[in-house]
């Protein structure tokens, strides 16, 4: 569709290649990311995800041949032709990517007999033929290579063979694999081959499509309705260095106040000040460390945002300040509906500024959720979002901790909202077809800018839809699961698979969402879900209550068991998320982030690391006592045992009701704390440091937990270093923060 290439010229680190009937664009970012883009839609790329200049000055080569062009870095080697087809190599000149040549071919197609009588049956059909989108891009496929990302797509890890959609969507069924969207869009994913390894973040966010080789294994493709082609070619020298580059290039999750990574209760259907008092003091009573309540769609008076029902919440504020007395924070849902109310100010005001998404003649665009008819603020417009942050004060102003974004894909309940509906990008008009996967996205930053601004403190605020560099405002849950051992299996894929995605502070509603939960069930989601940096058990209204307490003594005290583990975990924790701020690897990882070249673990579903030193197998089928564990290569130890097990073997390892299999790295020095009922309960504990058999070296960051002083340099940082006799060494890295008042070693299987 380009022709002959012929001519082209350089400005800086940019390419422009004049073809027969396009021009394009190549751009070197850096010496592993770059960028192709054509300018079917805009001239310009008006990214959403990418914020800043992300150009570093980086020496690059480029000369014709005759059939083309060769650019190369000192990592990458990229070969242009007619047609504006692209090859990637690696230095060496191994290649990684390549544009396919060939005639696009379905693996199969069905008969049109056989789809009438099917489709007479009330089955829906998909052909899964060939498909072409207006904007797309097709690359080849070679045995063995396998793919990762997309954010929390449904399904197992390894995405080869699958397609997906990317339109955030709010699908109330229970989620299955065959699932093409979800609440979040992600166009980010990486292939790892047998000989290589490389990133593609497609940035583009009108509905988009990517299919994985299920048309056809020599091939996979990635597409869209509309925009510009626009994707970053993404190298590296391993998987961790994809997601450094990617998270580069969209933004790192900044370092949260410690205490979000404590423990949170939440249930659709806690409707009553009495209520979350009772909660307060059922914690307390049951001995079961508690950071976070959370306030559900019951609290707003008639569902309107920025409102609290005063007859069910007589003194909101005073509720608030009680709680936290106890170490408890509030957290209170938003939705971005505005209920179409006179007199309502959020709905008045807006009207009046202009500020929410208009039909085609001018006319405020109505739906419907929670509130009724609602209308739907307009986040794609700066002034919007600074209207919303500072109405966020309704909620400081009573001492709420942490904002939960929902609904925001948008959901509505008149329909979907048309794609001609009128939003604005930026500066220019534009519509829904355009921003809707980017309306959460939005939303987010508006809560992150408005609540640093009124708090000074690190902002909290969970979203359920997101686009790529969601991360930089927000953590995410994977929306309305159920009570199903499918969902419980589904959480660690999707978990892993955001994590690769730069979304790093996630999890799941431990004990599902919807449907009821059984006692067997709970137990082994809070074995599993107490490693999910957002560590939250919450449930449907309707359905049955998922407090701990209501399911009898033992799964009472196996719930607590796991809570107060998570809170003897916290500076391990938190120095991943200090980590994931620095380098953007995830808290939660597949093991194939770290095993890339151990052919065992690329297609692992049901085990994952916590950073690098710790595996975790849970149980996540219905009555076993036992399951198979695959430990990578080197020697583990069981952390209830401590019994030694050696790597890139597999074992049948006991897993009674109350024992979640977890190892721990040979070399590792583990960083602890006392168990405290909520974080801050003691304000300086001492530091444990649980230490393995083994060489190892570790990096324990310190800080106030709460503000953004650390980037002046309050903080603390250490380098514990085990030597031969397996004695600790401690050296301080930098000093910024008060020490420790005790540092307590103590040594494992010595």
């Amino acid at each position: 569709m380009f022709g002959a290439l012929i001519n082209y010229e350089q400005k800086e680190q940019t390419i422009t290649l004049h073809y027969e009937k396009q021009s394009v664009q190549i751009q070197v970012l850096t010496n592993q990311i770059i960028n192709v883009f054509v300018p079917f839609r805009t001239a310009d790329h008006r990214s959403k995800a990418i914020e800043g200049n992300k150009e570093c000055p980086t020496a690059y080569k480029l000369h014709r041949t005759e059939d083309g062009l060769v650019l190369t870095t000192d990592s990458l080697i990229c070969k242009i032709y007619d047609n504006f087809l692209i090859d990637f190599y690696n230095a060496d000149g191994v290649l990684l990517c390549a544009d396919y040549r060939g005639k696009r071919i379905p693996r199969f197609t069905l008969q049109e007999s056989f789809i009438a009588f099917i489709k007479q049956e009330g089955h829906e059909v998909d052909t899964a033929g060939s498909r072409d989108y207006p904007v797309q891009c097709v690359k080849q496929l070679e045995k063995g290579d396998c793919i990762y990302g997309l954010g929390d797509k449904t399904g197992v890890l390894n995405k080869r063979y699958y397609e997906y959609e990317n339109w955030n969507s709010d699908i109330p069924d229970p989620h299955e694999d065959s699932f093409k969207s979800l609440y979040k869009s992600i166009p980010f994913f990486i292939t790892l081959k047998e000989n290589g390894v490389y990133g593609i973040f497609y940035d583009n966010t009108f509905k988009s499509y990517f299919n994985f080789g299920k048309e056809n294994d020599a091939y996979y493709s990635f597409g869209s309705d509309d925009g510009n082609l626009d994707y970053y070619f993404i190298g590296g020298n391993s998987m961790p260095e994809i997601v450094t580059n990617y998270t580069y290039l969209t933004g790192r999750m900044p370092l949260p106040q410690k205490w979000t990574l404590g423990y949170h209760q939440s249930r659709w259907g806690y409707d009553s000040e009495e209520t979350f008092r009772d909660l307060a003091a059922k914690f307390k009573e049951h001995r079961i460390p508690c950071d976070a309540l959370h306030f559900d769609i019951d609290y707003m008076e008639r569902y309107k945002v920025f409102t609290w029902n005063k007859e069910r919440f007589t003194d909101a504020h005073t509720l608030l300040s009680d709680l936290k007395k106890q170490g408890i924070k509030a957290v209170t849902i938003i939705d971005p509906g505005v209920k179409v109310e006179e007199g309502y100010p959020m709905y008045e005001e807006g009207i009046k500024e202009g500020y929410f998404a208009k039909t085609e003649d001018g006319s405020v665009y109505v739906n419907a959720v929670w509130p009724g008819d609602a209308v739907y603020p307009d986040f794609g417009d700066p002034d919007v979002r600074k209207w919303w942050g500072e109405h966020l004060n309704f909620y400081t102003d009573l001492g709420v901790g942490g904002i939960w974004n929902d609904m925001n894909e948008p959901a509505s309940f008149n329909g979907p909202l048309p794609n001609d509906v009128i939003f604005t990008d930026e500066d220019k008009a534009s519509t829904h077809g355009e921003m809707h996967n980017v309306y959460g996205h939005n939303m987010a930053k508006a809560t992150y800018e408005g609540l640093k601004k009124l708090t000074g403190k690190r902002p909290f605020i969970i979203t359920r839809a997101c686009y790529s560099g969601s991360q930089k405002y927000t953590t995410a849950w994977t929306g309305d699961n159920q009570s199903l051992w499918t969902h419980l299996r589904m959480a660690i894929p999707q978990q892993c698979n955001l994590g690769l995605s730069g979304m790093s502070f996630v999890g799941t509603d431990i004990g599902g969402f919807g449907a009821d939960t059984t006692p067997e069930l709970l137990v082994r989601w809070i074995e599993a879900g107490c490693f999910s940096p957002l560590f939250r058990n919450h449930c449907a209204k309707g359905s049955m209550n998922q407090e701990p307490w209501l399911f009898g003594d033992e799964v009472l005290a196996i719930y607590r068991k796991y809570v107060e583990l998570r809170y003897t975990l916290l500076p391990y924790f938190y120095d991943l998320c200090r980590e994931c701020e620095q380098t953007g690897l995830p808290v939660i990882r597949p093991l194939v982030l770290h095993y890339e070249n151990d052919t065992r673990v690329r297609n692992l579903n049901d085990e994952f690391l916590v950073g690098e030193h710790l595996l975790i197998a849970p149980v996540v089928e219905q009555g076993a006592v036992k399951r198979m564990v695959y430990l990578p290569e080197g020697v583990w130890y069981d952390y209830w045992t401590h019994e030694a097990y050696q790597g890139r073997q597999y074992y049948l390892v006991d897993a009674p009701l109350d024992k979640c299999p977890i190892f721990v790295k040979a070399g590792t020095i583990l960083p602890k704390a006392p168990v405290q009922m909520y974080v801050g309960e003691t304000p300086n504990p001492p530091l444990i440091l649980e230490v393995y058999p083994g060489t190892g070296t570790y990096k324990h960051y310190q800080d106030n937990g709460e503000d953004f002083a650390y980037r002046n340099g309050e903080y603390n940082e250490y380098l514990f270093r085990t030597e031969g006799k397996g004695e600790v060494k401690i050296t301080k890295v930098h000093e910024g923060y008060a020490e420790y008042p005790e540092i307590i070693v103590n040594h494992i299987n010595k």
